[in-house]
């Protein structure tokens, strides 16, 4: 799998979602330019303060803040998903404690693995999960995560739009 397929999975499957790509147009920081972001946003209305990705694809290393997993090797992405803690925790077991700035989590695990599902080397504590390059086979397993963090974006919004 490759970016721009797996970002026409997401959008051909999932409803109401909005891709933004960072970009110098977009308003982004110079840091995210060309990182992917997916949100729940079916009326493409809510303003960029209010918008919380459910998922992500960055191909990049964010300085010492986020580096565990190598991504400056060439052609090395990573798939990020927002999962509820139950998943999480079914997954890998409680959630990390937060890391220090410039720290990955500690889990034992080799962030830098490629085609490996795996705690979010720093979102680990928000119960995110990712995965390196997948293949099409691993892509299949993460599927219903993809679909679980869209349902919860999804409830999100509707809780936001009741309360105003």
């Amino acid at each position: 799998m490759n970016e721009a397929s797996i970002t026409r999975y997401i959008t051909d499957t999932l409803d109401g979602v909005d891709v933004v790509v960072a970009s110098r147009e977009a308003g982004s920081p110079e840091l995210a330019w060309g990182d992917t972001f997916f949100s729940y946003d079916p009326g493409r209305q809510l303003p960029p303060a209010r918008r919380f990705p459910f998922a992500t694809i960055v191909t990049k290393d964010y300085g010492e803040f986020d580096c565990a997993s190598q991504l400056d090797r060439p052609g090395v992405f990573r798939l990020n998903i927002g999962v509820s803690k139950e998943t999480y925790r079914s997954l890998f077991g409680p959630q990390p404690s937060p890391p220090p700035v410039g720290r990955a989590v500690e889990t034992g695990h080799d962030f830098a693995a490629q085609d490996r599902l795996l705690p979010h080397p720093v979102y680990a504590p928000q119960s995110w999960v990712c995965v390196l390059n997948p293949s099409e086979a691993t892509f299949e397993a993460v599927r219903p995560l993809l679909a679980e963090a869209h349902q919860l974006a999804v409830s999100r919004y509707a809780k936001r739009e009741t309360r105003e």
